[in-house]
């Protein structure tokens, strides 16, 4: 919700929105745009309905799909950029894949009560989001509303500002919210990735 309404609102030309959950009650703390009436819904659809709400201008394509192979991300061949808001680690690394094999900038981010973490990846120039260590298989313990609005906030002004100005130095940092502390770290690539390896950035 937070990337989606942040997009919309700089007025992006085409958003294209997958995903597969229908909503339940725990999303309401922090997935502000659904109420308690949206509940057992898909949250595909009444996303794309609400995002109508800021900018009707807006192109907006839903998908019913739950991510489970490489070529089910072939709805995304032809986006300028990628923006991931899942906790699923298969899911995740499935799409960081994707990305790395059709050269396709990938924004990703994780939240973990008041911790944070949002990062650029930019497959022919900075290391990938396992290098970056944000395709751990943790299990968080509790979500907070305010962490996902700063990283969700976060993860849309790095794909804003590289889809106006193909920066490619905004890539390979790691932005870190920690406890109302954030700081950045510049990652390199580990010896043993194999993705990175691929792409000659070892």
């Amino acid at each position: 919700c937070n990337i989606a309404v942040h997009l919309v609102g700089a007025g992006i030309g085409k958003l294209t929105l997958c995903g597969f959950d229908k909503i339940n009650e725990s999303n309401l703390n922090r997935q502000f745009l659904y109420t308690k009436d949206d509940i057992r819904k898909s949250k595909c659809e009444i996303l794309k309905r609400r995002l109508y709400d800021f900018s009707q201008d807006t192109e907006i394509k839903c998908i019913d799909l739950k991510i489970e192979t490489e070529s089910d991300m072939q709805f995304a061949k032809d986006c300028d950029i990628i923006l991931l808001a899942v906790d699923n680690i298969d899911a995740r690394k499935l799409v960081q894949n994707y990305a790395a094999n059709n050269n396709i900038p990938l924004v990703c981010g994780g939240i973990d009560g008041f911790y944070g973490m949002a990062y650029l990846y930019i497959p022919d120039y900075s290391p990938c989001p396992d290098c970056a260590g944000l395709n751990v298989n943790a299990q968080t313990k509790y979500n907070i509303s305010a962490t996902a609005g700063i990283i969700g906030s976060a993860q849309s002004a790095l794909a804003i500002k590289y889809l106006l100005t193909e920066n490619k130095q905004l890539g390979g940092k790691i932005l870190i919210y920690d406890d109302n502390v954030f700081d950045t770290l510049k990652i390199n690539s580990s010896k043993h990735c194999e993705t990175c390896k691929k792409l000659s950035l070892l």
